[in-house]
């Protein structure tokens, strides 16, 4: 299993957005890109993949490949099936999730409870397949240096910076730190990085 965890600082955490003004949204078209690049192939769906998206510290959409039916390329189609999660808000407690299409569900988990979940450190059950959790960072240590682990779990920013906390989280649950390559990326492009990292065995074979 591949997992990525996106933040969106600014997010929305309502549904009332419109889908015509998605940068103007906390720059909920990034976060649909990052979508997008998680699971979309040619003509497939990578079926093998969990993607996380923290809307402002507050709730997560979590999308899961092997379910998903009605994720469409573009960021207008993802912006409105997130807004359908954000419409079934009332109905998530604690970290129980609810789901609104299939293979999309909505919880209130901040981005530490996600980190928990993913390390298997949650309480109640909330706990998914444990990830070797990879928080990629400009100033880390270049991916090219280690093996791809068997169950990644890539921890990236929006368009923003990891905040302290965010770093102070990422020290205490991380695995390692780890850069794509030697320039910054934009975060759907690193997601799609990542992709090819562990499709090629580290670049290793074709």
């Amino acid at each position: 299993m591949r997992q990525f965890v996106v933040l969106g600082h600014d997010a929305p955490t309502t549904p009332e957005f419109s889908l015509d003004d998605l940068p103007g949204t906390g720059r909920l078209d990034v976060l649909c890109r990052c979508v997008t690049a998680a699971f979309v192939l040619s003509h497939a769906i990578r079926e093998d993949v969990r993607a996380w998206l923290v809307l402002a510290d507050e709730f997560t959409v979590r999308f899961e490949g092997s379910e998903l039916r009605h994720l469409q390329p573009d960021e207008r189609s993802t912006a409105a099936l997130v807004r359908e999660a954000l419409e079934r808000r009332g109905e998530a407690i604690g970290h129980e999730a609810v789901e609104s299409t299939p293979g999309i569900s909505l919880s209130r988990r901040g981005f530490e409870a996600v980190l928990e979940a993913i390390a298997g450190e949650e309480a109640g059950g909330g706990a998914v397949e444990a990830g070797t959790i990879l928080a990629l960072q400009e100033d880390a240590t270049p991916v090219i240096e280690r093996e791809p682990p068997a169950d990644p779990a890539f921890v990236l920013a929006d368009h923003r910076e990891f905040t302290a906390r965010e770093r102070r989280l990422l020290a205490e649950h991380a695995d390692a730190r780890v850069r794509l390559g030697p320039e910054a990326l934009h975060a759907d492009h690193a997601i799609a990085v990542a992709h090819n990292w562990l499709d090629t065995g580290g670049f290793a074979r074709y």
